[in-house]
């Protein structure tokens, strides 16, 4: 079974984005493409989102299975996040949630989780994890959302 195969199709709905974690979310409208490719062996995910100061985004993200059982490998790429080199990130997959990152900077985190649990929903989340190393009293280690889109099925 090819990795989000049920929610393949077109979606639309909204994405709240932040920079920083005591930063209000900023919703603008964001679409996504689920496609199969490669025979099924990859999915590739296609998505626009709406930066609050730099306009219209785009983004790309092929989801494939690893070497092991329930792990994954992606590769992705976003005209605002990873200009202008894309990056390689791992993760797994229990077969409703895929769950990928990276770590960048020294020991920060970037992970992207895609939850297609319910057939006519699909969350795409983009979580940077706070290192401790990082942390302050004003700036708590750990994830905080700086990408949430809540989509649903448009074809």
């Amino acid at each position: 079974m090819a990795i989000l195969d049920a929610h393949t199709g077109d979606w639309a709905g909204s994405n709240g984005f932040r920079l920083m974690p005591s930063d209000p979310l900023a919703d603008a409208p964001m679409r996504a493409s689920v496609a199969l490719a490669a025979n099924g062996g990859l999915t590739h995910v296609t998505y626009t989102w709406t930066h609050p100061d730099d306009g219209e985004q785009e983004g790309l993200l092929v989801l494939g299975p690893g070497e092991a059982p329930g792990t994954v490998v992606a590769f992705w790429g976003d005209s605002w996040h990873q200009k202008p080199e894309p990056r390689l990130l791992h993760g797994t997959n229990d077969g409703a949630v895929v769950t990928v990152g990276y770590v960048y900077g020294g020991d920060w985190r970037w992970e992207i989780v895609l939850d297609g649990s319910e057939p006519d929903r699909l969350t795409l989340r983009m979580d940077n994890v706070i290192p401790e190393s990082a942390a302050s009293a004003d700036l708590a280690a750990g994830p905080y959302a700086a990408m949430s889109a809540a989509l649903t099925r448009v074809s």
